[in-house]
């Protein structure tokens, strides 16, 4: 039987887009192992693996490339072990998690320290192994944005090091140069050769000490033959270190008009690049702001009740049918349904209503929205990694890991980019020397360094990934979720919008609107006994016809030898009368004359009601029509859509001219009518035409197929799994406001990502050949290594920065997506 499933890793060194490439044709290589993506934003790799035993090698090839997987450590509180037989247990139930690399179970302190692949699963998977195993097991609560922010400072703490080494070096050597008088006092006072010992002394610790992960990361990668951005940073430091080191030491080795020293350019170039390190790694850290934001949506305790007393229990040793306790202002803990009392409950977060639902006896609740008024309890149904909550952070995660087809061409250029900036600064040096003028070898080295340090393959490896990040976060913010990042992109390029009827335009709950009786019937009499007779039905307007009764407080009745006559309607006996209610064909089939009705049957139909007869005692009473309201939102949606360029088409069942009715009040641009469930992906193919690109939205299980076939499926949240499991993209808020706030996302993001990509390319094609000295011919112009350096840091801070400009994106439509994170706010449950 096949192992096969999914393996996340965090992966170190990872500086530039060729790293992405290398990894990603390092793993591919490896035997049963498939469909690797890498994400230089997040550090992140994901593989398809075909049994556990591959993960050895993954991590082997990882280590080889020089890309180790991150390890990371956790002590986990084990409860329930006895003997040494019960170690073996815990030891073996999660070693057998893919992942671990190593557990160690002490029987004294009853706890279990186990090393594991950093990513490669959530942390619910450790305590289920044990908990399945029988030893329930706890976890500290864990900060996953605590790495990222000690990254960020110790990023500062080198900076600042090698920052405060590099201003005396700086002012030294370009004070002599800048400032008038500078120069003499330098010689009248320590002397021009103290001046550069004193600059080789600080340079060496500013490299060897907070510069040193440049060289011990980028010289290994050269050798190699895989150079990134490290290699860069080392091979043009070094070699103005080097010359200088000859022009200090051995000066006799070089041209009277070459003895300089470059210990600044060295120095502040590393000065620089950790700089813009430190800013990059603090702009990372806040693209992944909305999943830290749906993670402090998590209760991390919850009063369960134990024995009949409540109890603070921690949120992983919750379990399914556990009763938990829930007061007013309190967050509730996993999914469940109500078993006792009723509440209030604030889920806004999904429908972007402020007024909290109203919670009673058999009501679903979700974990991690907030009660505000009123205690219940309930049982919890849906626990750990099987929460909606859980199962939307999910969905973000793998959203903002996902790989764009615009990505393929970037991927293609930054594997060779490296050795190709190599090559062509080796090419300068070689030109500079055969035809530069006196002193060519300063000449040389100062534009070959430049042409190292400028070039900035970072930028074009962070373009895409960052900008998904952010975008896709800002749209779970906004109650949007991408279940499949490639969606981001396609949905961008969409032309036609196709909406199922029933549920997403409309309510998908029928309603009684008309009830024309014939001469000498009363309304309360005949929506009695029609209901008597629906109650025995199990069809959506039986539910409209007796929500009406109720509503009108009529008399109730109880029907007897029920009959349902297929595809006409029904009948049975109430109270001594003979009742039928159905089609027109109904009436026809038992004779019945409709000739007074007929013309109001008509009249309802072109205003989108479903008309159905109702006979008493042989005798044609009424004329019931049903109608399924349409949303309030849909109308202003619609006009949303057409604003954004788009056409908007209706595929639903109902017959043509209650579908045209609706298409009338909403302005829906295109209806097929009468389809059956599985005719909705022809109707698809139909609508595209030539060339035209479909997103189709729906709710239902029917919707599956079409939702699957368009070439973006949307799905509803609160519909049905098999809907939501079929789609591309999630709307959490239930309308179709959704709709459009998901298109402003897609083009804002593709377009904040074509503009990282212009500048990332751009950036490197205009500033190369000048670094080379592409203007020293006519303008005398050659550009300083510290300059190149300048350049480089702020490149890649510049596509950070402009990528974080999408957490600024507002709802196109704001009342649908109130559906910004915060704590008081939850998801929908995905039923």
């Amino acid at each position: 039987m096949s192992d096969s499933h999914t393996l996340r890793l965090s992966l170190q060194n990872m500086s530039c887009a060729s790293c992405v490439g290398r990894v990603e044709r390092g793993l591919s290589g490896l035997p049963g192992v498939s469909d690797v993506h890498v994400n230089l934003a997040s550090e992140t790799a994901k593989a398809q693996i075909d049994a556990q035993g591959r993960i050895s090698n993954i991590v082997e090839k990882l280590e080889e490339i020089g890309y180790p997987a991150r390890n990371q450590s956790t002590r986990l509180n084990v409860a329930s072990m006895s003997c040494a037989s019960c170690v073996g247990r815990v030891d073996k139930a999660l070693a057998a998690v893919p992942g671990v690399l190593d557990v160690n179970v002490n029987l004294a302190s009853e706890t279990a320290t186990v090393t594991y692949l950093e990513g490669s699963f959530a942390v619910a998977d450790l305590l289920k192994a044990a908990g399945d195993a029988g030893y329930p097991a706890t976890l500290p609560p864990e900060d996953t944005s605590a790495r990222k922010d000690e990254e960020a400072r110790t990023l500062a703490r080198r900076t600042a090091l090698a920052a405060t080494l590099a201003l005396p070096v700086f002012l030294l050597e370009m004070g002599a140069h800048l400032i008038p008088g500078m120069h003499g006092l330098i010689g009248d006072t320590i002397g021009h050769r103290a001046s550069w010992l004193i600059q080789f002394v600080l340079t060496t610790v500013v490299l060897l000490w907070p510069g040193r992960s440049f060289y011990t990361r980028g010289f290994p990668a050269l050798f190699k033959g895989a150079p990134d951005m490290n290699s860069l940073v080392a091979v043009g430091t070094s070699a103005a270190y080097l010359y200088s080191l000859v022009a200090l030491f051995a000066p006799a080795l070089l041209p009277e008009g070459s003895r300089a020293v470059y210990f600044e350019a060295a120095a502040v170039i590393v000065v620089l690049i950790l700089l813009g390190r430190w800013l990059e790694a603090r702009a990372k850290g806040r693209t992944g702001a909305a999943i830290q934001k749906l993670l402090g949506l998590q209760a991390k305790t919850a009063r369960v009740l134990v024995d009949g007393e409540p109890e603070d229990v921690a949120i992983e040793r919750i379990a399914a049918g556990d009763i938990l306790l829930v007061r007013p202002g309190e967050r509730i803990a996993v999914d469940g349904e109500v078993t006792e009392g009723s509440a209030r409950v604030d889920e806004s977060m999904i429908t972007g209503e402020p007024v909290p639902v109203a919670k009673s006896l058999g009501d679903p609740v979700t974990g991690g929205t907030v009660n505000g008024s009123g205690a219940f309890q309930f049982r919890a149904t849906r626990v750990g990694a099987d929460t909606t909550l859980a199962q939307i952070i999910r969905m973000v995660e793998e959203a903002q890991g996902a790989k764009l087809p615009i990505q393929g061409l970037v991927d293609r250029i930054t594997l060779w980019f490296v050795p190709a900036v190599m090559a062509l600064a080796l090419l300068t040096v070689m030109i500079w020397l055969l035809v530069g003028p006196s002193p060519a070898l300063s000449f040389a080295l100062v534009a070959g360094v430049s042409v190292l340090i400028i070039a900035c393959p970072c930028a074009m490896g962070l373009a895409t990934p960052t900008s998904i990040m952010v975008g896709t976060g800002r749209a779970a913010e906004m109650g949007v979720l991408f279940r499949k990042g490639d969606a981001l992109q396609q949905l961008s390029t969409v032309d036609v919008i196709a909406l199922d009827k029933t549920g997403t335009v409309t309510e998908g709950r029928p309603e009684l609107t008309d009830l024309v009786l014939t001469e000498g019937f009363d309304r309360a009499e005949v929506l009695a006994l029609v209901a008597a007779v629906e109650a025995r039905s199990e069809h959506p307007i039986a539910e409209a016809i007796l929500r009406a009764a109720e509503a009108e407080g009529v008399a109730r009745h109880d029907a007897r030898n029920f009959a349902s006559v297929t595809g006409h309607g029904v009948r049975a006996e109430v109270s001594g009368h003979d009742v039928l209610v159905g089609a027109d064909r109904l009436m026809a089939r038992e004779g019945l004359d409709i000739g007074a009705l007929i013309d109001e049957e008509r009249r309802l139909a072109e205003r989108g009601r479903t008309a159905l007869y109702a006979a008493i005692d042989g005798r044609v009473a009424a004329v019931i029509a049903v109608a399924d309201p349409v949303k309030p939102s849909s109308a202003a949606a619609i006009r949303a859509l057409h604003d954004l360029g788009l056409k908007v088409a209706m595929i639903t069942g109902d017959k043509r001219e209650t579908a045209e009715a609706i298409a009338r009040e909403t302005g829906i641009d295109h209806v097929i009518a009468g389809v059956l469930p599985d005719g909705k992906v022809a109707a698809l193919d139909d609508l595209r035409g030539t060339g035209q690109h479909i997103a189709f939205v729906g709710d239902g299980i029917n919707d599956a197929p079409a939702l699957a076939h368009a070439d973006v499926g949307m799905a509803i949240g609160t519909g049905t799994d098999v809907a939501i499991e079929s789609a591309d993209v999630v709307l959490m808020s239930g309308d179709l406001r959704g709709v459009v706030n998901a298109l402003e996302v897609s083009r804002r993001t593709m377009r904040n990502i074509r503009q990282n990509l212009f500048w990332a390319f751009g950036y490197n094609v205009a500033l190369i050949p000048v670094a080379a000295g592409l203007l020293y011919p006519v303008s005398g112009l050659l550009l300083s290594p510290v300059l190149a350096a300048g350049a480089m840091a702020l490149s890649s801070v510049f596509v950070l920065t402009n990528a974080l400009r999408l957490r600024r994106v507002r709802p196109a439509m704001d009342e649908a997506a109130k559906a910004a994170i915060d704590p008081r706010m939850s998801p929908v449950p995905a039923e």
